[in-house]
C-alpha cells in the first residue's frame, strides 16, 4: 500500500498551505508502511477532537472516532483499554489537548496508557477564527485578546516530561521528512507517545518565517537521559529568541496501563462480545 491509498476521495476543507497537510500527508505514508510490515490497517484507530485538526479522521481511510471538545484523549484511552490489539492514535488541537482536555492529557501521561498522542499546535484556534489557546505567546492579539494576550504560555514537553509520558518529542510542519521519522518511532514505541507539531496556521498566525528560522534538528541527543530531556525542552521557552529543538527528546520504559482480559477470567473474544453487546444496547 502507498500514501495515496489511505485517501478518502473526502474533499479538504483546510486552507491552503495549513500545516494540517504535511501531517496528514505523513501520517498516511506511515501507515501505508505499517500495512506493509503489520498487515490489517482495520486493528488501526483514529480518534480526534474537535478544531480544524480533527478532519484528518475524514481523509484517512482507517477506523476512525470524533469526540467532544477536550475528550479526544479519554476516548482514546478507553478505546485502547477496550480492546488491547488496536493500535490507537489521538488526534487533538493544542486547544482542545492543553485547555479544556488538559486534566485528561496529564492522566492519560500518568498512567502510561499505550497510546500514540499526536497534538496539532498552531498556538491559536483556527476553527473560531483566531482566539488565542494555552500555548499563543504572551501578546499575542486575536479576537479575544485584541489588546494582547496576559498569559504566559505552556510548554507542553516539559509538562509531559514531568507527569510521565514515557514518549515525548517536537515536529514541525514544514518537515515531512523529520514528521515521519517521528511518528514511526512513536507508534512503535510501547507506552504514551506524545507529539507536540508545530503545525502552522497561514490564516491566523503564521509562523512559517520564524519556525524556519529558529527550529534545529535534535543531533547526538541521548533520547534515554530524563533530565537531559527536560533541559532541552526548556531551550524555548515561546518568549525569548531560543532556537527551537525538534525530534525525540525522551524514550524510555516503564509498565503500562491496560487490562489484561484473561486476567479478569474472559478471553479477549468474549470481551469484545460483551462490549458489542453493551455498545448494541444503546442503539
Amino acid at each position: 500500500m502507498i500514501g495515496k491509498e489511505l485517501d478518502t476521495g473526502a474533499p479538504n476543507t483546510w486552507c491552503p498551505g495549513c500545516g494540517n497537510f504535511s501531517i496528514l500527508n505523513a501520517m498516511r505514508a506511515v501507515l501505508a508502511e505499517l500495512d506493509h510490515s503489520q498487515p490489517d490497517l482495520s486493528r488501526t484507530v483514529l480518534v480526534a477532537g474537535i478544531g480544524c485538526h480533527a478532519k484528518i479522521a475524514d481523509y484517512v481511510n482507517v477506523n476512525s472516532f470524533y469526540s467532544i471538545h477536550g475528550r479526544a484523549t479519554p476516548a482514546a484511552e478507553g478505546i485502547k483499554i477496550g480492546d488491547p490489539d488496536l493500535r490507537v492514535i489521538c488526534h487533538a488541537g493544542d486547544g482542545d489537548a492543553y485547555g479544556e482536555g488538559l486534566e485528561h492529557l496529564i492522566f492519560a501521561a500518568k498512567r502510561n496508557v499505550d497510546m500514540t498522542m499526536i497534538v496539532h499546535d498552531n498556538r491559536v484556534y483556527g476553527l473560531t477564527t483566531g482566539q488565542y489557546t494555552p500555548t499563543s505567546p504572551l501578546g499575542f492579539r486575536g479576537r479575544s485578546t485584541p489588546a494582547g494576550s496576559i498569559e504566559l504560555p505552556l510548554n507542553p514537553l516539559a509538562l509531559m516530561l514531568t507527569s510521565g509520558a514515557t514518549f515525548v518529542a517536537r515536529g514541525y510542519s514544514h518537515g515531512i521528512e523529520n514528521l515521519k521519522e517521528i511518528f514511526r518511532a512513536a507508534i512503535a514505541h510501547k507506552g504514551f507517545s506524545f507529539i507536540d507539531v508545530l503545525q502552522v496556521c497561514v490564516t491566523y498566525f503564521n509562523q512559517y518565517e520564524e519556525y524556519t528560522a529558529r527550529t534545529y534538528a535534535l543531533e547526538n541527543h541521548d533520547a534515554t537521559d530524563y533530565d537531559l530531556a527536560v533541559k532541552r525542552a526548556r531551550e524555548w521557552d515561546y518568549n525569548s529568541a531560543a532556537r527551537i529543538p525538534l525530534g525525540i527528546f525522551y524514550e524510555g520504559d516503564a509498565p503500562v496501563f491496560e487490562v489484561n482480559p484473561s486476567e479478569a477470567g474472559r478471553t479477549p473474544d468474549e470481551t469484545r462480545d460483551a462490549l458489542d453487546k453493551l455498545l448494541a444496547s444503546y442503539r
